[in-house]
């Protein structure tokens, strides 16, 4: 019997821009952000999404891995209508130069309050917050393995931040390590 693979593809800039099927270290780390970030806003006025249609205008139709949205007149039957308050990109080889290129700059342009670039290879996350209409780095958030560890001074030690902080909530802080479970 042979696979089905549903294609699904996005627009950008008004291309059709075909996606590849998600690795296994992808879709655990979706996995575990879905599970925490999911029970966490269990009755909250904010929403998780995985791998819904979002819809910026007729020429941008991109489908992120992860998205969160708090204004609900936005959620629509089968798509999100304009941008979430956050987006999760997870890289693969196929997506990773779009990810960190044109598609943040749209998602900067249309008003999105925060992005993350989740690099599985070097169990990394590029956290930006959109400030005057810009996307500034926030924070790079990696996991030290214990070689990094040994070789960092202890004032490097210190200012490694070990948990990540949404900027949606005060109090949703998620460490890293939980984000790559399974990956290490």
């Amino acid at each position: 019997m042979q696979d089905m693979i549903e294609e699904k593809y996005e627009l950008i800039n008004g291309q059709e821009v075909m996606m590849s099927p998600a690795n296994i270290r992808h879709n655990r780390i979706q996995r575990n952000l879905s599970i925490i970030i999911g029970n966490y806003l269990r009755g909250k006025r904010c929403e998780l999404f995985s791998e819904t249609m979002v819809r910026f205008d007729t020429l941008n139709h991109f489908i992120p891995d992860l998205l969160i949205v708090c204004d609900r007149s936005k959620i629509k039957a089968n798509y999100i209508e304009g941008a979430p308050d956050l987006i999760v990109e997870i890289l693969s080889p196929s997506t990773g130069k779009r990810d960190v290129g044109i598609k943040k700059n749209i998602y900067e342009h249309f008003g999105v309050r925060e992005y993350w670039i989740v690099n599985p290879k070097d169990l990394s996350i590029e956290v930006y917050h959109l400030k005057e209409g810009r996307f500034e780095l926030d924070d790079r958030y990696t996991v030290l393995d214990e070689w990094d560890e040994e070789a960092m001074s202890e004032k490097e030690k210190k200012e490694h931040r070990l948990t990540l902080k949404v900027s949606l909530y005060d109090d949703l802080e998620i460490e890293v390590k939980e984000i790559f479970e399974d990956l290490v």
